[in-house]
This record gives C-alpha cells, structure tokens and sequence, in this order.
C-alpha cells in the first residue's frame, strides 16, 4: 500500500471530510464499531421492553421497562422477539428459534463485551497506520475484528445450546425467565469460583497487553489477522464465560445486569491486579449461598 499523502484541496468540504474518514482507518473501524454497539443496545433495548411488557410477574426493573414507550418496529423484528420470548422448551419451530437465540446472545456478546476490545482494536489501527505510512501492506482492521467477533457467534451457539437445555429441564413458563433455585445458584457459584482462578487471571493477562501480541504476531495476510482476532477473541472469551453465566440467575433480557456486567468487564480489563476479580468473585459466591438458602 502506497504511502504517498493528498491533500484532497481539490475538493469540496464535505469532499475533503469524506476522503479524510476514508484515509485513516482508525476513524472509520472505531466508527463501525459505535455504531454496531448501539444497534445492538437498541436492538436489546427494544426486547428487553416487549418482554416486559408481556411479562405477568415483574422482574427487577421490569416496571421502569413498561413506562418506555414501545417503537414500532418491522415486522421481521416482531418476528424475531417473539421467538426469544417463546416459552421453553421450543415453543416456537425448532428450526427458527434456535438460531434467533444464537442471534440474541451474539448482539448481547457485541454490546457488552466488543466495548472492552477497543483497546486492542486501536492498537492494530495506530500499527497498521505507521506500516503504510512506511509503504508496507496491511490487512484491514474490520479483518481483525471479524475474527473477534466469530470466537463469540461459536460461544453464542454454546449459551443457547446451555439456555435451551437449563430452561426445559426447569419447565420455566417463559425462556428468558430467571433461572431459579440450584440451577441459578450453579450458575453463580461457578461464576463465582473462576473469578479466583489462575485460568481467569492468564486469560486477563493476554487481555490487558493487545501491543506486545500483536507487534509479535504481525502479518499482512488477511488469513493471518483473521485467526489473531479470533485467538483475541477466545482470550476474551476466558475472561468472561463464567460472567455470562450470570444472565441465568438474573434472566437472559436483562438489560441492567448487561450493562453491570458490560461496564465490569470493561474496567476489569483496564486495571491491574486481582481486586476487581476477587470482589465480584466475593459477591456472587455470597449471592449463590443466598440463593441456595432461599431455595432450600
């Protein structure tokens, strides 16, 4: 790639701005990026109040939800609630409500989790800006983020696979209902203890260095960027499997457990050391006891 610099004085104003979002693709990534997570909170936003809307009993912030107005929306989306809503187990068609889960989790993966890659993903843009400024080739960072992405759509089809089977087991009335007694007490507990773990720490650890990985695992070949965003993306993933499990206790739409569990993970990945792990480890072993008691 050339790294000969224009000016673009030949153009207009709104002419010289587009060339210039075109010419740094650290502004255009980082924008593509903005915009996918507020379509994906709006998006979650948008269920989260149809579900409570049709929810009979209340859950925490379930009235707050119900006081938001209601947009229209199209009907593929209508469509598309109403199979994550579906009761389990598959109420709706077994070929359609699956992948809508799947679907689901992944938009619920990109607002909470692709927020704290941002680190990472401007890393590769300021790397790839100084190579081709040199002349030298670089793969686009969409390529990297791609292969972050795709380490989440498989952990996506793991959460339905698990969400499905918790919730007939349990015969709960509607899918996306908290998962009551043992089985949200497992889910905390297990959240709970891999907070403490030296797994939890390593997948940390890869999280919280995106420059000495990437300046050693450089490559121009697209094929290449592609599987490092995909390792990125299960370093990431050990970070916050077990995080994940939470949305069983507190039931898969709830959009302020996301945002908790979003803004933690975010500030979990920013700061050193283990305190912000063996508090939140603390907390939920604490709730899993509560709950085990409660349900005793």
């Amino acid at each position: 790639m050339s790294g000969e610099q224009h000016d673009f004085s030949h153009l207009d104003r709104a002419g010289r701005a587009t060339a210039g979002v075109a010419r740094s693709p650290r502004l255009t990534v980082m924008l593509t990026i903005g915009v996918g997570i507020g379509l994906a909170w709006l998006l979650l936003g948008a269920m989260a109040i149809r579900g409570a809307e049709n929810s009979p009993v209340g859950g925490p912030g379930d009235m707050l939800l119900k006081n938001l107005p209601s947009l229209p929306l199209p009907g593929f989306l209508d469509r598309f609630f109403a199979l994550c809503l579906a009761p389990a187990p598959l109420a709706g068609p077994a070929g359609l409500q699956a992948p809508a889960l799947v679907l689901m989790w992944f938009l619920m993966a990109v607002a909470t989790m692709l927020p704290s890659a941002a680190p990472l993903i401007r890393t590769y843009c300021e790397i790839a800006d100084t190579a081709r400024i040199k002349g030298e080739l670089v793969a686009h960072p969409l390529v990297l983020v791609a292969g972050y992405l795709a380490t989440w759509l498989g952990a996506s089809v793991g959460f339905t696979l698990l969400q499905l089977a918790v919730y007939a087991f349990a015969g709960s009335g509607r899918i996306l209902d908290p998962a009551i007694g043992i089985a949200g007490a497992a889910a905390l507990l297990v959240a709970g203890l891999y907070q403490f773990s030296g797994l939890k720490q390593a997948c940390l650890e890869k999280c919280r260095n995106p420059f000495s990985i990437l300046f050693a695992n450089w490559s121009a070949k697209p094929a290449r960027v592609f599987r490092l965003g995909l390792e990125q993306g299960i370093w990431c993933l050990g970070c916050c499997w077990a995080l994940m499990l939470v949305m069983f206790a507190v039931g898969a739409m709830n959009v302020f457990w996301m945002a908790l569990i979003g803004l933690f993970t975010l500030i979990e990945k920013q700061t050193g050391g283990r305190v912000a792990s063996r508090v939140a480890g603390t907390i939920l072993l604490v709730w899993a006891a509560a709950l085990l008691l409660v349900s005793a």
